[in-house]
């Protein structure tokens, strides 16, 4: 009765049938490993203490930035000079900007210092001057944003003065010295003046540390490519139950193992009446074996 599995037909969906459960099973374990990966950081970050009250270090001792050293105090010394502002940063659900300035260190190189947030439009903003001269900043270190990083802006064509992303790859192009892969921002307004009106900005934690929105799109398409592979399993046992069924009904005479051509209507015609008269308007009427009435 399952002879017909052998046939070129059924090679091709057995084939199928046999790639993409396995596939689909895979990407379904793969996708629950991401999940248990980020279950387990965020309980490993619970456990450590809050890097912000953790002490302050030179910055160079803390780079490069990942999931240990992003939100540690970082310390650096030099003196401000471009200003940019950061549009579209929401915070305490208010829309605003962050007020971004390099600062240069000694070593020739500017960190990006976020000094506050302010509320409104970044455009034609009034915005607190930097303290001028040498100052050391103490501020929460966190890594170069992405396309990805929540309120960044990518599309581009901001005003002059303007970036949408906080990230050494952007800020380098604007700028006429080498920028750090990271910044910082500063935990408390600055003292005494200008710098009293902003309002810090909280270190984001670092990304993939979390259970955030991403961790449970990583359960969902774990359940979703087992789904599939149960969906493809469960359509090939009903095709083979309908194919089986078939050939079960041909054996047993029920069902015509060839479907009948359509019938030839010319063959039910009804046969010539000999005795009907023909038509006068044909050429082959014969009027001497016409019968006189």
């Amino acid at each position: 009765m399952y002879r017909f599995l052998l046939t070129p037909r059924w090679w091709g969906i057995n084939l199928f049938v046999v790639l993409a459960i396995p596939f689909c099973v895979f990407m379904g374990t793969w996708q629950l490993g991401r999940f248990e990966d980020r279950v387990q950081s965020h309980e490993q970050a619970e456990k450590q203490p809050d890097p912000s009250t953790r002490a302050a270090k030179p910055l160079d001792e803390l780079l490069p930035v990942d999931k240990v050293t992003s939100g540690r105090p970082a310390v650096a010394t030099g003196t401000y000079a471009d200003q940019f502002l950061v549009p579209g940063r929401e915070l305490e659900d208010r829309q605003g900007f962050y007020v971004l300035n390099m600062l240069r260190t000694d070593t020739g190189k500017a960190l990006p210092v976020v000094r506050g947030w302010l509320p409104g439009s970044a455009s034609g903003a009034r915005v607190p001057a930097a303290p001028e001269g040498e100052v050391t900043v103490t501020g929460d270190l966190q890594a170069s944003e992405n396309a990805h990083s929540d309120g960044v802006d990518v599309r581009g064509g901001l005003p002059g003065g303007q970036v949408g992303m906080i990230s050494a790859a952007t800020l380098v192009n604007l700028v006429p010295y080498d920028v750090y892969d990271a910044w910082v921002t500063l935990p408390e307004a600055e003292a005494g003046g200008t710098g009293g009106a902003m309002k810090p900005v909280p270190a984001a934690a670092p990304e993939g540390s979390g259970l955030d929105l991403k961790a449970f799109q990583n359960l969902g398409y774990t359940g979703e490519w087992f789904v599939f592979a149960g969906f493809v399993l469960f359509m090939w046992f009903r095709l083979v139950r309908r194919e089986a069924e078939a050939v079960r009904d041909i054996a047993l005479g029920l069902v015509p193992e060839d479907p009948a051509a359509p019938e030839d209507l010319s063959a039910q015609a009804a046969p010539e009446n000999p005795s009907a008269p023909e038509d006068p308007a044909s050429p082959d009427y014969d009027v001497a074996s016409t019968p006189v009435r």
